[in-house]
C-alpha cells in the first residue's frame, strides 16, 4: 500500500495562475504542492503559442504577483521575452512543479474558424506566409490596437474615469483608424470594449494588420455559422467551399469536470465556478479557484492575492 502525504496545500496546474499562487503561499511560508500533467510549467506558452504572439496588454497590466519584469523588457513582451520571466519567477520564488513543425511556402486554401485574438493573428500569419486564408467571424467583435487598449485602461484605473465614457472614446477612435468595418463583414458589439471584457470575459482583438488584410480583400471573411463536413464547408446563406485546412481558433473549455469528483456544487457543467465574479474564486471544503474569471494576467493577480489572504485567515483562526 503506498503511503499518503499530507500538504498543506495542493496546486493543481503549473501554469500562470498555479505559479501565482505557489509564490503567494511561499511568502506566507505555507507549504504546499503543486503538480503538472505536462512535462514543463507554462506549457500553453511554451508549446501551443505561435512564434509571434506578444502580450496585448503593456506589462505593466501583466505581472504576476510580487515580482514585476525587467526594465529592459517591451512594453509589449513578445512570447519569448515572457517565458523568461516565466523561467526568472519561478527560479525566485523556487517552485518546484511535480510532474510545431511546419512548412516553407504552402499556398493551400486555409480557413479559420473563430475571430478572437488567436484566430486573427493565425489568419495574418496564415496570409502572409502565402495561404489563401479565409475566417469565419461568428459574433460582433472589437478591433483595437494595443495602444488604444493601453490608454483606455489607464484612464480608467489610474483616473478612475467610467468605463463608458472611455468605451467611447476608444470605440471613436478606432472607427478613425479602421474605418467602418462592418462592410466587411466586421459588426462591432453593442457594449464598449472595456464594459464588454468586465462583464463577460470578451476581450478586444488588438489588431496586428490583419483588419488591413480583410479591407484588402487578402483575407476573406465569412460571417455566421457553418456547417464542417471533412474538409467542405457550407456557409451561411448555402454558399459551400473545399479546404487544404481549416484551423479551429473558437477558444478553450475548462477540463475541470474530467478530473475532479463531485465538485457539482462549485462548477457549471461548462466547468466554471458557480459563484460570479468577484467571488469566484472563493470555493468550499478547501477548494479554490484561481485564474477563472478571464480577466488575464491582472485577474490572476487579483485572484491569487486573495485566495492566499484567505488561506492565512483560515490557518490563524485554526490556531487560536
Amino acid at each position: 500500500m503506498e503511503a499518503v502525504e499530507e500538504v498543506m496545500v495542493l496546486i493543481i496546474g503549473a501554469g500562470r495562475a498555479g505559479l501565482a499562487t505557489a509564490a503567494c503561499l511561499m511568502r506566507q511560508c505555507i507549504p504546499y504542492i503543486i503538480v503538472e500533467r505536462e512535462s514543463c510549467s507554462a506549457s500553453l506558452w511554451r508549446h501551443r503559442a505561435y512564434d509571434r504572439l506578444k502580450l496585448h496588454l503593456a506589462k505593466e497590466f501583466c505581472e504576476l504577483p510580487h515580482m514585476a519584469y525587467p526594465a529592459d523588457t517591451p512594453t509589449y513582451a513578445p512570447r519569448k521575452r515572457f517565458i523568461e520571466y516565466i523561467d526568472n519567477y519561478i527560479s525566485n520564488f523556487e517552485i518546484r512543479p511535480s510532474g510545431s513543425t511546419g512548412c516553407d511556402d504552402w499556398h493551400g486554401n486555409v480557413l479559420v474558424v473563430g475571430a478572437g485574438n488567436s484566430g486573427m493573428e493565425i489568419a495574418y500569419d496564415l496570409a502572409t506566409n502565402g495561404a489563401h486564408t479565409s475566417i469565419v467571424v461568428r459574433s460582433p467583435v472589437h478591433i483595437m490596437t494595443k495602444e488604444l487598449i493601453w490608454f483606455g485602461m489607464t484612464l480608467v484605473q489610474n483616473l478612475g474615469l467610467p468605463m463608458t465614457t472611455v468605451d467611447a472614446t476608444l470605440v471613436m477612435a478606432a472607427n478613425f483608424i479602421f474605418g467602418d468595418l462592418s462592410k466587411h463583414g466586421i459588426m462591432r458589439p453593442k457594449m464598449g470594449p472595456l464594459l464588454l471584457k468586465s462583464q463577460t470575459g470578451r476581450s478586444a482583438v488588438i489588431d496586428v494588420g490583419t483588419a488591413k488584410l480583410i479591407k484588402q480583400g487578402v483575407i476573406k471573411v465569412f460571417k455566421g455559422r457553418s456547417k464542417i463536413k471533412a474538409h467542405n464547408v457550407e456557409f451561411h446563406g448555402g454558399k459551400q467551399l473545399s479546404f487544404d485546412a481549416i484551423v479551429f481558433a473558437t477558444g478553450y473549455k475548462s477540463t475541470v469536470n474530467t478530473w475532479l469528483k463531485n465538485g457539482q456544487s462549485m462548477f457549471t457543467k461548462d466547468g466554471f465556478p458557480k459563484k460570479s465574479f468577484p467571488n469566484h474564486w472563493r470555493g468550499e471544503n478547501g477548494l479554490y479557484c484561481a485564474g477563472f474569471a478571464r480577466r488575464g494576467l491582472a485577474g490572476i493577480g487579483k485572484d491569487t492575492k486573495n485566495i492566499v489572504d484567505d488561506i492565512v485567515a483560515t490557518m490563524d483562526k485554526g490556531s487560536h
